[in-house]
């Protein structure tokens, strides 16, 4: 996370709703949207294209995201082979955001240049240096991954999760119920600072006791020593007064990419017969990650994990895999289990919604966010709640003005596969407003 800027504030809009009127077609455990004004597969050809641009860093010695770029290509030939999105051409143009605001500040302008109608499904740290270009030229930012602060504060972004605020928020309804106490291992930054807050606004809401916050520098390369005093303040009975002997003390951590590198030192840490349990949240902890640490016999068997998004294994990605399967032509950079492919898939799911509502020959940005700001509804097949930014369905809480989806998921590792542990979404609107 960034430091938060709060700069821009939502732009009003009028409570008539314009409704994306769609039917939902379920075969085989697929689910997809097939109607929406004009069908895929309709007359194509007389309308004009729609140029969209994806971005995401690609080949950096921090964070990398290629499956996104790789999920928005794959999407646009899936759109191709069905006549196009509402009788227009999808055009996908990807960009290597770099992992630097240089870099983001370089796509949102190329995505200026080239006149695209959406930035759609795409993942930057550098709210900052993206959006304002982006706004300047009223280009909407549809379904970003809910790393950057202006995600949730722009007028003219549209996010379909949310972001670090509502994972961390989650995390704590999610180990309320089974931690004796909890340690937070979190970047020691000014970012950093708030995720105590919402954190232990999730645990207090259960009547848990606050969680004991341990800094980390964020370009660590052992943690041994975080390590040792997560586990001691996570598991020592006297730490509190509300002792539990028949629950196990828990450390989460939250340090993005060092997560790894975290949870590395913990379990290297000389066994000390501390009933203690592993827990973080997805950006910070995935599958690809579980499965290269060993699966079922790596370090994160056990773990509890707050999503944004039902696990993978759920047959409400059926199409999402059909697509990859059908379309990606085999590019390693896509993996279904991936949350930022599955953020992309859905952010291109909201922009195919929002264009077939449209019907017409010709799709502005202008257009695009005036249908988002008079509240279009759209149904992911239950990947999320319907989604929908009307004025009114925004949080409207400070730093989170624009947050509509204030869902998460719970889920466990068991077997070395992410799993749910709680069948529904869970709601975390009022943890968020408390923890702001």
């Amino acid at each position: 996370m960034t430091g938060r800027r709060r700069s821009s504030s939502p732009r009003p809009s009028k409570t008539h709703r314009v409704r994306a009127v769609c039917t939902t077609a379920v075969a085989a455990g697929a689910t997809m949207i097939v109607g929406c004004g004009v069908l895929p597969g309709g007359p194509g050809g007389s309308r004009e294209p729609v140029t969209v641009m994806t971005f995401a860093p690609e080949e950096t010695q921090a964070t990398n995201m290629p499956g996104m770029p790789a999920m928005a290509k794959a999407y646009a030939r899936w759109a191709k082979s069905n006549g196009g999105i509402g009788g227009h051409e999808l055009r996908v143009i990807t960009c290597n955001e770099q992992n630097t605001a240089t870099g983001a500040a370089i796509c949102a302008r190329r995505a200026v240049k080239e006149n695209v109608v959406a930035v759609v499904g795409s993942y930057s740290q550098h709210g900052d240096a993206f959006m304002a270009p982006l706004e300047a030229a009223g280009i909407p930012f549809i379904g970003g991954y809910g790393i950057s602060d202006e995600e949730f504060t722009s007028y003219l972004s549209y996010p379909v999760n949310g972001g670090q605020a509502a994972l961390l928020a989650g995390n704590g309804k999610q180990l309320a119920g089974s931690c004796a106490h909890v340690s937070l291992v979190r970047p020691d930054t000014a970012a950093g600072d708030e995720l105590p807050e919402l954190l232990n606004a999730g645990l207090t809401e259960s009547s848990q006791d606050t969680s004991a916050d341990i800094p980390a520098a964020e370009d660590a390369t052992d943690y041994t020593e975080r390590a040792l005093q997560a586990r001691k303040k996570a598991a020592d009975p006297n730490w509190t007064a509300t002792a539990s002997k028949d629950r196990p003390g828990c450390v989460t951590a939250a340090l993005g990419e060092r997560t790894e590198t975290f949870f590395d030192s913990f379990r290297r840490l000389p066994e000390d017969g501390r009933n203690v349990r592993i827990s973080s949240v997805m950006g910070s902890v995935d599958q690809p990650l579980i499965d290269r640490t060993g699966g079922r016999k790596g370090p994160f068997e056990g773990a509890y994990i707050t999503g944004w998004y039902p696990d993978a294994s759920d047959q409400r990605w059926g199409e999402m895999r059909k697509v990859i399967r059908n379309h990606a032509f085999g590019d390693n950079n896509i993996d279904p289990a991936d949350a930022g492919v599955q953020t992309t898939w859905i952010a291109y799911t909201v922009l195919g919604a929002v264009i077939r509502s449209i019907d017409d020959d010709r799709i502005t940005p202008g257009r695009i966010s005036h249908a988002l700001d008079q509240g279009v509804e759209v149904s992911t097949g239950g990947l999320t709640p319907t989604l929908r930014w009307g004025y009114e369905d925004m949080l409207g809480a400070p730093g989170y003005t624009r947050l509509v989806n204030r869902s998460v998921t719970f889920q466990v590792v068991r077997q070395g596969r992410l799993v749910d542990q709680k069948q529904d979404f869970v709601d975390v609107g009022r943890t968020l407003r408390d923890a702001s």
